[in-house]
């Protein structure tokens, strides 16, 4: 069985379409989602809505469980883009995601098994870039797991691990936001893949083994451009279109 592994949409509605058009044309019948679904200045309730059709296994990302856990006055900007554009029964299927879940012999995660917000494979390291763990903090996170297979998100990285004696460890990188820069941090964190494409993730059961194919589609970008316009999310403009950062 091929399972298609998809993350951090973020309520890009057109790049989550080409990456359900491209998995269609492949065959693939299995698709897992790895949360971050609506956050973002796209298209949230529309992307709720297919995704909700297609009734997938879906874990929480940390910007889903924020749609829900935290005061409106507190609520993030990646938040406050798109709460009004949800009604009560896509907050409560938010709400329904698991942290964690197996399915088809396969972990899924967003971050790591114990937390929707932790950065696994990579840490935010100097000169405010994505630095790839060593062995030692790749395997402290992985906790008690002991699934073959780990499918994970978050960083909107796309990486494969494999641990010595130990599972594969498969971050899809994100089907809808290639860059992004954070201004939390002082100074602003940036990450940029260098490609508009959306990112999503194949894996495969060969002979007792799994294999990835890390996946990167073309599409246009550009109804999700007027709406990031329209709210002013100029740096998502350029991320969508470019995958690099102002």
């Amino acid at each position: 069985m091929r399972i298609a592994a998809l993350s951090d949409i973020h309520g890009n509605l057109s790049a989550l379409k080409a990456v359900l058009a491209d998995i269609d044309r492949r065959g693939i019948k299995k698709i897992v989602n790895l949360g971050d679904t609506v956050s973002g200045p796209f298209d949230a309730a529309g992307t709720a809505d297919l995704l909700m059709r297609l009734n997938i296994p879906t874990v929480r990302g940390n910007h889903d469980r924020l749609l829900y856990d935290r005061p409106a006055a507190e609520m993030g900007r990646w938040e406050a883009w798109v709460i009004d554009d949800l009604s009560d029964r896509h907050i409560n299927w938010f709400r329904s995601f698991p942290l964690t879940q197996e399915s088809d012999g396969a972990f899924l995660c967003h971050a790591t098994p114990e937390k929707d917000d932790e950065n696994w494979l990579d840490y935010r390291g100097p000169a405010d870039r994505l630095i790839a763990r060593d062995l030692p903090d790749v395997r402290n996170r992985l906790g008690g797991v002991g699934a073959p297979l780990i499918l994970c998100g978050h960083t909107h990285s796309p990486r494969v691990v494999r641990l010595e004696n130990g599972p594969m460890i498969v971050n899809t990188g994100s089907v809808g936001c290639p860059a992004y820069l954070d201004i939390r941090c002082d100074p602003p964190f940036v990450h940029q893949t260098g490609a508009p494409d959306a990112r999503y993730a194949i894996v495969e059961n060969i002979a007792g083994v799994w294999q990835a194919d890390l996946v990167a589609v073309s599409y246009d970008p550009s109804e999700m451009v007027a709406l990031a316009e329209a709210k002013g999310a100029e740096n998502w403009v350029r991320a969508i279109m470019t995958g690099w950062m102002a």
